[in-house]
């Protein structure tokens, strides 16, 4: 196993974090009382907030058994991995295709510290961690060419990430400047928050990461289509998080999945 960045970045502790507000929904233990703060703020408004962040989670453990086996893919590059939680990314493809290399990517320092976990490669295969932005498309990819072989398909996986960009950083050139570096049979993975189910709902969300200093940005199902164009999108297309492939899924709940305001998609690169 390897690792990108070996010095541990300062953590905030003065303002939420979108990975560990996720962390607090998930049950874990990683995250600080602002964090904690923020997500008993969100469940006072909608208390299906921590079922909608496992369903989330759940979306990655279905769409990854359906990369390495229907799709047969065999390299990962995963931006906004977040807080590691059992099963992770690379135990799912491994554990289909021990051969798998897979670099992760987050921007909040706490992740780092918790690299050792995601760096628990199989011998056959590689797993290595980049202490990086998505803003930062450039650095990214030069870090990932150290692990990944830019010749053979990719899967990049941006899930429930993208939402945390704002228009102004030009989340869809940020989403080009990443596809166009790969070669054809990748795929693009994403979920993507939406008002479209539950407006009212979403928009409590906005104002609430808001008031912590965190940028929400909801986007409707042909704005998530943006991210997909020139792409061939796989069945059943652009869909809500919980329909997409339920038939992958091992373990759920899916008592409460309608309450899930997120839309899904995966597409190939010709």
């Amino acid at each position: 196993m390897t690792g990108s960045e070996p010095a541990v970045p300062r953590i905030d502790t003065s303002k939420p974090h979108p990975a560990r507000v996720y962390d607090w929904f998930l049950g874990g233990k990683d995250n600080y009382p602002v964090d904690e703060q923020l997500g008993r703020h969100i469940m006072s408004i909608d208390n299906r907030a921590k079922h909608v962040a496992q369903t989330n989670r759940w979306f990655m453990q279905r769409v990854t058994r359906w990369m390495a086996g229907e799709a047969g893919i065999r390299q990962y590059l995963d931006i906004g991995t977040g807080i590691p939680t059992e099963p992770n990314l690379h135990q799912i493809a491994q554990g289909l295709a021990p051969e798998s290399r897979v670099v992760y990517t987050d921007n909040d320092p706490i992740v780092l510290t918790h690299a050792e976990a995601l760096l628990r490669s199989t011998p056959e295969g590689v797993t290595d961690y980049i202490q990086a932005d998505v803003r930062e498309p450039g650095r990214i990819l030069e870090q990932a060419r150290k692990v990944l072989d830019f010749e053979q398909p990719i899967a990049l996986s941006l899930v429930a990430l993208l939402h945390f960009v704002a228009d102004e950083a030009s989340p869809y050139e940020l989403v080009g400047q990443l596809l166009d570096a790969l070669p054809s049979g990748s795929y693009l993975v994403l979920s993507q928050l939406t008002a479209d189910f539950d407006p009212l709902a979403v928009q409590r969300g906005v104002d609430m990461y808001a008031a912590g200093g965190v940028t929400l940005v909801p986007r409707s199902r042909d704005e998530v289509g943006r991210f997909f164009e020139g792409l061939e999108l796989t069945e059943p297309g652009i869909v809500q998080l919980t329909r997409w492939h339920p038939e992958l899924g091992v373990d759920e709940v899916t008592e409460g999945n309608e309450a899930a305001s997120l839309y899904a998609g995966v597409a190939r690169k010709a």
